[in-house]
């Protein structure tokens, strides 16, 4: 503790170390910060923050204007999940303050549950993200990988929250270890001279640093294959479609186009999924990769006179402030490039 009172990270969601911090302001950071690095959160958070400050205020807005305000994050779920739960505190009057009332929330798991209650209300738990896995693991030696090597760094990281210090500062203990995970233990190149767990850390002494926590074996990432359509008049308005509100990207604008599958697309097949008959031309490909798989995508363009097409019909010049998706923005630039070229 004495180490985070000197070291720890100002961030804009933390509050003055020893003190609690507010609740929604947690709960939005950590939405943020799951698969996005705090560098690239904290202008998300700032931006969302003024257009929304407080719960009331987000679960009075439309998810429209959520998804916008999310465009360029990913994992769109995420927003809608944040939505979701806005709106049942916002109609309790406050935040649960308790493990299971936090989790009962839509889109609040084991770890933003813990995090919240530590951070925001003082409850001793550890959440177990990334770095604190990579700490504990180390700190203790806990080796191999599968459910009972999590299970086993879990029941420590447990233990070490009911150390009479932790137990003090809930919220300052876990987002110290946060910050010893994020710039000293860290994954590849460990600054050991300067951690203040050094002398205890059995990883160290046994000089297995490198090795701990096990890294386990990656599957390869299966590909997909579609094609997106970029369809302009001569009035500079451009056709774009939203997809459902579940599933992948849910509820964003998107460029009309084919289902994304494994097998390759033809020429053939991708033209008889073209919202009309007109000169398509191919503008080039975009690759984009999820957590789950890779997609290849082909981008076709053509103009009309003028598009009457079932659809949103949104001027081009306009599509920076809408709710697009970062790999919808990449097909986009591909298209306006060989438009350009």
């Amino acid at each position: 503790m004495s180490w985070y009172d000197r070291n720890g990270r100002h961030l804009p969601w933390r509050s003055r170390f020893g003190q609690v911090s507010e609740p929604y302001k947690v709960w939005l950071s950590e939405a943020m910060l799951q698969q996005t690095t705090v560098a690239a959160a904290i202008p998300y958070y700032e931006k969302f923050l003024s257009r929304f400050p407080t719960v009331a205020a987000l679960a009075a807005a439309p998810i429209e204007e959520v998804l916008q305000a999310w465009a360029g994050l990913g994992y769109y779920a995420r927003a809608r999940s944040l939505h979701a739960c806005a709106r049942i505190v916002a109609e309790r009057g406050a935040f649960p303050t308790d493990l299971d009332g936090l989790r009962a929330l839509p889109g609040i798991g084991p770890y933003t549950a813990a995090a919240i209650a530590a951070i925001a209300f003082a409850v001793p738990v550890v959440p177990v993200d990334a770095n604190v896995r990579r700490v504990v693991a180390r700190l203790f030696a806990i080796g191999g990988s599968g459910v009972a090597t999590n299970r086993a760094v879990d029941a420590a990281a447990q233990r070490l929250a009911g150390d009479e210090a932790a137990r003090a500062r809930p919220g300052d203990f876990v987002q110290a270890l946060f910050d010893l995970g994020a710039g000293i233990c860290t994954s590849r190149t460990p600054t050991c001279l300067a951690c203040p767990w050094a002398d205890a850390c059995v990883a160290r002494s046994e000089g297995r640093t490198a090795e701990l926590p096990t890294r386990a074996t990656k599957a390869a990432r299966p590909v997909r294959h579609g094609a997106h359509f970029w369809l302009i008049d001569r009035n500079g308005d451009v056709l774009l479609r939203r997809r459902p509100m579940t599933g992948l990207l849910g509820g964003l604008l998107e460029l009309p186009g084919t289902d994304w599958r494994e097998a390759a697309w033809s020429v053939d097949d991708v033209l008889a999924h073209a919202p009309l008959d007109a000169a398509w031309s191919r503008s080039g490909a975009v690759r984009h990769i999820f957590t789950h798989f890779e997609l290849r995508l082909d981008i076709f363009a053509a103009e009309v006179e003028r598009i009457e097409l079932p659809g949103l019909i949104v001027a081009a010049d306009g599509l920076a402030g809408r709710e697009l998706s970062s790999l919808m923005r990449k097909c986009i630039k591909v298209a306006r490039a060989s438009a350009n070229g």
